[in-house]
């Protein structure tokens, strides 16, 4: 039997070939976890090193703690420089051959990454390597991350753009979650080049992978420019910007402030701010498109003040873990819930930059909360920090029913 759209009767006349049949909710699930595999992988490959990059850096090349973090923050300044041409890249090439280059990237991050560990007698030329293995890994994290979602999207249609965003940060939080103690691992039994050499590994897999995947058809339509696409998404994006400014805090600061309050058990919080984070993807992935966007975002950003008021005004350990989950659990669908309306502006061949700029101000957000959080702490103290993120998601809140509102007149109209 031949491919052909129309496929022959008996009588000679051209018959067409059925239209294809609706994925069932199974397959579309089944789908979105193939493709946000990818992202799994890409991610493991960058929580491998987070936890023993800054010793190794500060301990091993003998570097100050400074360049220790700036060593960290190469990977989010090359994210961030590169989500508009990962965007556009998946809007001319397509989703696939974006992931292929992003894991490419990351291979070579791996690569370097190696390189750089053999280099250790050479302090300089090693940290020289480890610098670029960063940009690398920022590199292709912006090409995978972005075209992961949107290769699931046009493998389950736009209808289940929000399923494909939840489960990619699923992929990505789990990732973390185990990539981190299993760096440590690495490093204490194997030696720091196996943390290159596995980052290696886990993204030529990825690229291999996605050889084999199939090809979604590129959109066809007008590009529009990046600085327009930005300016569209852009309340969108302060939204978002909001919203992970209290992930940030309590990444960056959760530990020392278990510490200024004389408690133990900080891995604890940090623990339950994830698994609430992908708990709430998991029950809550369709609630989106049942509500909307709009309030799921409220709702997600009142949860989330909630969270970081009580771990600003707590006296005890316990309760400062039950806000830790609040947060995480209120953040878990900002990002889905807020994307999947920012997407919605654009044509559908222009999906894929307004992913990409969305996702500009996380990278943003991660930036610029450290160093201004770090001042709130030195000043007030570090149960500020957290205050001032909980005035943040309050902001966030008013700013979507802002949003709701606008775009409610908009359909009256």
């Amino acid at each position: 039997m031949s491919d052909d759209s129309c496929s022959p009767s008996t009588t000679g006349t051209p018959v067409p070939a059925a239209a294809p049949r609706p994925l069932t909710p199974a397959k579309v699930t089944r789908q979105i976890i193939a493709t946000a595999f990818f992202t799994f992988l890409v991610y493991l490959a960058i929580g491998i090193p987070m936890a023993v990059l800054p010793g190794y850096i500060h301990l091993d090349l003998g570097y100050s703690s400074v360049i220790a973090g700036l060593g960290i923050s190469v990977q989010y300044f090359a994210t961030f420089v590169s989500r508009a041409n990962a965007g556009r890249m998946i809007d001319t090439m397509g989703a696939k051959h974006t992931v292929m280059r992003g894991m490419l990237l990351c291979s070579a991050s791996g690569g370097l990454l190696l390189l750089s560990a053999l280099a250790q007698p050479l302090p300089f030329l090693s940290l020289v390597l480890l610098f670029a293995s960063r940009a690398f890994l920022g590199l292709g994290e912006s090409l995978v991350g972005t075209g992961a979602i949107m290769w699931g999207v046009g493998r389950v249609g736009s209808e289940n753009t929000a399923k494909m965003i939840s489960w990619n940060g699923i992929a990505t939080y789990a990732a973390l979650a185990i990539g981190a103690p299993l760096g440590v691992v690495l490093d204490r039994s194997l030696g720091f080049a196996m943390i290159g050499l596995t980052g290696m590994l886990l993204t030529v897999l990825g690229f291999v992978l996605a050889r084999g995947g199939p090809v979604t058809p590129v959109v066809q339509g007008e590009q529009l420019s990046f600085k327009l696409v930005l300016r569209k998404v852009f309340a969108y994006g302060m939204g978002l910007a909001f919203g992970t400014i209290g992930f940030g805090s309590i990444a960056t600061f959760i530990t020392l402030y278990y510490a200024d309050q004389h408690w133990s058990g900080a891995a604890f919080a940090l623990t339950a701010f994830s698994s609430a984070f992908v708990g709430a993807r998991l029950l809550f992935a369709n609630v989106i498109t049942r509500f909307g966007g709009y309030r799921v975002a409220v709702v997600c950003f009142l949860t989330e003040s909630v969270g970081l008021l009580l771990l600003w005004s707590t006296t005890t350990p316990a309760l400062a873990l039950l806000g830790a989950a609040l947060a995480g659990f209120g953040f878990a669908l900002v990002f889905p819930s807020l994307g999947v309306e920012a997407v919605s502006l654009v044509s559908p061949a222009n999906r894929g930059a307004a992913l990409a700029a969305y996702s500009v101000f996380l990278d943003l957000a991660l930036g610029i909360t450290g160093p201004l959080a770090g001042a709130i702490a030195g000043q007030l103290g570090y149960p500020q920090v957290f205050l001032f993120a909980a005035i943040a998601a309050i902001g966030g809140v008013a700013l979507s029913l802002s949003l709701y509102r606008s775009a409610q007149q908009g359909a009256k109209s």
